[in-house]
């Protein structure tokens, strides 16, 4: 598991793909699943890994209509969970700890509040592509009370949205040759688009106080 994570984080796609041959498409659906599903793992990656599932399906080794399908539902699952955590536990959540720290930080369901303050409904959809912000949106929803049958129907759409976009964009993009030369350099680009509403939105912030 620590070899997996050394790996992970840095999206050493051949590693895992070399390593764990078929049973990517499982640890792929599991890491989607709890990146979404569970509100203490928002720092798994979302963007990156999913245009790197795309570009080593261009590259052979993986099936695109497979990771569509199985990412797709991973994401929509998750969601959902975490739609029911909020609306059954709500903000006794917060109250857990690990080794005398919270084991989830209020600061980031304050910032989703705001982020479905300004985007409205919308935000289910919005909040897919932004890192930290997707993990707590639906448990924010829960929280809220929000429709589930409202809820499902953006989560859904949002949902495929996201999980078709990113990896149709790193399966396209397998063929230019600059992306397959750097595909660190990509990936860290993905990474600031993601994080650059919230980057925004901080300095906003700061300039209104």
């Amino acid at each position: 598991m620590i070899e997996l994570f050394k790996h992970l984080f840095p999206l050493d796609f051949d590693w895992i793909v070399a390593t764990y041959n078929t049973e990517i498409y499982v640890l792929l659906f599991l890491i989607i699943f709890v990146e979404t599903g569970l509100v203490a793992m928002p720092f798994l990656p979302g963007d990156s890994l999913l245009f790197m599932a795309g570009l080593s399906a261009r590259a052979g080794h993986l099936s695109l209509g497979y990771l569509f399908f199985l990412l797709f539902v991973a994401a929509v699952l998750g969601d959902n969970i975490n739609y029911w955590i909020g609306r059954k536990i709500g903000v006794r959540i917060f109250d857990l700890k690990l080794k005398g720290k919270p084991l989830v930080k209020r600061e980031y369901l304050d910032k989703t509040h705001v982020f479905f303050e300004k985007h409205g409904t919308k935000a289910i959809i919005m909040a897919r592509f932004v890192p930290f912000v997707r993990t707590f949106a639906p448990f924010a929803a829960g929280i809220a009370e929000m429709s589930y049958k409202k809820y499902l129907l953006f989560d859904i759409v949002g949902g495929a949205l996201w999980i078709g976009s990113l990896t149709t964009a790193g399966y396209l993009l397998g063929e230019v040759d600059f992306i397959r030369k750097h595909v660190d350099m990509v990936c860290l680009g993905i990474i600031f688009i993601s994080v650059l509403p919230i980057i925004i939105g901080y300095f906003t912030s700061r300039k209104k106080v």
